[in-house]
């Protein structure tokens, strides 16, 4: 099938048009003071009445004189639900996956929110955990559309964000996401082409696996009649001819690594066919589960400065 038509097919699939944008309504809450850089409490809307709340790592010395590259970092799901934003700007949880504050402090502004369902956005529902969950997918589902439609219109608007910051260079803008955050990653790159460079971190459950070997995934992953269509590295290859870096660990269950090396024959031919093969690279460690290895964050910091430019390269992994 053409990209062309593909995309069209994904976008019904996932439940049709984007809404046109409501006003952002953004507010600064709170500033603390981090090292090397500061962390505002923001707040933003992305539908009428639905505010988001995230964090916005900003740089020691970036200011509207001093621009530096964006970042969205979109955080993992691990079953975690009172855990999202505050990880990867490094307040709580696993120091591994601290990434949003290790590239603040690497000249980055970095824009960290919750997803639906998770750490604030899981306030005001009679439902948590798991259940709400499953309540917001059914939600969707029965309204005609997807949760990964609405995860994908949050994370557009993560961008308005990001783009509205004085700080930030609009024409340098990445984002990266370790497992949920790597599917959200692959999710939002066919429909943000602001998006210069995109890093998925150990995610790419393919239908065909899941199928296979009956795997249990987290629900942004499956979308409505789409494997009729096409498979998850399908919808990848639409990020093409857009910069994009993939990470697995070839022990890694949820990812089976069979399956991803197919996938990854699929997002190699549409980066051929787009004309831009260099702009698509990938790094299978062997030995490796479901991690960020030391290996995986020192190509992913590389990756983004080489494509995004204007901050220092780095040698610390997210645990400093």
């Amino acid at each position: 099938m053409k990209a062309a038509d593909l995309r069209q097919r994904l976008l019904a699939s996932l439940g049709g048009d984007w809404p046109a944008p409501c006003p952002l309504q953004a507010q600064v809450d709170r500033v603390d003071a981090a090292d090397g850089y500061r962390i505002e409490h923001v707040r933003y809307q992305v539908e009428p009445g639905d505010v988001v709340p995230a964090l916005l790592l900003v740089p020691d010395g970036v200011a509207d004189t001093r621009q530096a590259p964006g970042i969205c970092v979109w955080h993992q799901h691990a079953g975690q639900w009172h855990l999202g934003k505050s990880e990867p700007a490094g307040l709580a949880g696993d120091a591994m996956h601290h990434t949003a504050a290790a590239l603040a402090r690497q000249g980055y502004v970095v824009l960290c929110p919750d997803a639906l369902g998770f750490e604030d956005r899981e306030k005001g529902y009679r439902h948590s955990g798991g259940n709400l969950e499953r309540l917001l997918f059914l939600r969707y589902v029965v309204s005609g559309r997807s949760l990964a439609w609405k995860n994908i219109l949050d994370m557009r608007r993560a961008v308005d964000y990001l783009v509205s910051r004085a700080e930030v260079n609009a024409e340098a803008l990445g984002c990266y996401g370790h497992s949920m955050g790597s599917t959200h990653a692959w999710l939002v790159g066919p429909w943000e082409p602001r998006l210069r460079a995109i890093v998925g971190n150990c995610c790419l459950p393919t239908y065909a696996a899941i199928e296979d070997q009956q795997l249990l995934h987290c629900l942004p992953n499956f979308i409505p009649g789409l494997y009729s269509y096409g498979d998850t590295p399908d919808i990848v290859g639409l990020i093409a001819p857009r910069a994009l870096h993939l990470n697995f660990g070839a022990a890694d269950d949820g990812s089976p690594i069979d399956f991803v090396r197919q996938g990854l024959q699929t997002i190699e031919a549409a980066y051929q066919a787009a004309g831009a093969p260099q702009n698509f690279t990938h790094y299978i460690e062997a030995g490796s589960g479901h991690v960020l290895s030391h290996e995986m964050w020192r190509r992913t910091q590389e990756f983004f400065a080489w494509h995004l430019g204007g901050a220092g390269l780095g040698r610390q992994g997210p645990t400093g």
